[in-house]
């Protein structure tokens, strides 16, 4: 893509951003500069998204196939987390890589009951390489205790993008779109029963949906045929106390939920957690 045409789409994205707010939206900065793809390697070609198909692509560098020999249904074989944050740490695929620190795939358990998903890493997530590690680490992870949930327990958490957005801005789609084959090949080889997203971002691009959170709150989607819920970003409740109430009511809606699939879900909480 063009720098002319990052530009094009990312002053349109702004303009909407903008009257929606109806003043200059906090999610887009004045000015920003781009630079023109660079081509891609024959190498690299297999991974490129613009196949339409993030699943066999991500297949394809692993099982040393064409995009064209691979079929959605084998995706997964023979990847490993080990595997999928590998990849991660080499991406180049977008302009994130440009000013990372750390990559950051996710952390937890191997096999949970629930998949936590953030919008990215911030900046001490950025400097760990671990997930939800600063302020709103702390919050999810007491959000997570209230309903017997722990990632050194029971669930695995990981993000949208798996490097740090400039100034902790909200990712742009293209950069959501380079890392979706991540977060799929993380949930094949995962195989969560739930999963939690937390905050607008994660829910949206889960789902392809530009429905607003207030429109997905309270109600279950399906990821295939994993139940889905959103909930407030813990960085949105610390902003605001006041969405702490509706939040715990989209908690105890989760669990309900989590006991009718996986009774024994808490087993180990007390001991470990």
């Amino acid at each position: 893509m063009t720098c002319t045409e990052k530009e094009k789409i990312y002053n349109l994205l702004k303009t909407i951003s903008d009257n929606f707010y109806g003043y200059s939206s906090p999610e887009f900065e004045e000015s920003i500069s781009f630079e023109d793809d660079a081509p891609l390697l024959e190498s690299d070609a297999t991974y490129s998204l613009s196949n339409g198909d993030s699943h066999a692509a991500f297949t394809a560098v692993h099982s040393g196939e064409s995009v064209e020999d691979v079929s959605p249904k084998d995706f997964g074989n023979g990847l490993s987390l080990e595997k999928i944050a590998a990849r991660i740490a080499e991406c180049k695929c977008c302009r994130l890589c440009e000013t990372r620190n750390k990559t950051v795939a996710g952390q937890g358990v191997e096999n949970p009951v629930v998949l936590v998903i953030g919008e990215g890493p911030g900046e001490e997530e950025d400097h760990q390489g671990l997930p939800f590690v600063g302020p709103a680490g702390k919050l999810l992870d007491k959000m997570l205790a209230s309903i017997f949930l722990s990632r050194t327990v029971n669930c695995y958490i990981a993000n949208i993008v798996k490097c740090r957005p400039p100034k902790n801005r909200t990712p742009f789609l293209d950069e959501a779109d380079s890392c979706r084959a991540f977060l799929d090949a993380q949930i094949q080889v995962l195989k969560p029963k739930m999963i939690l997203c937390a905050g607008r971002c994660a829910i949206q691009n889960l789902l392809h949906t530009e429905d607003s959170l207030s429109r997905l709150r309270g109600k279950f989607f399906e990821y295939g045929t994993i139940p889905v819920l959103a909930t407030y970003h813990p960085s949105a409740l610390l902003r605001d106390a006041s969405n702490k109430r509706p939040a715990w009511e989209d908690l105890k809606m989760f669990r309900a939920k989590l006991l009718e699939i996986a009774p024994d879900y808490a087993n180990g909480f007390g001991s470990d957690s």
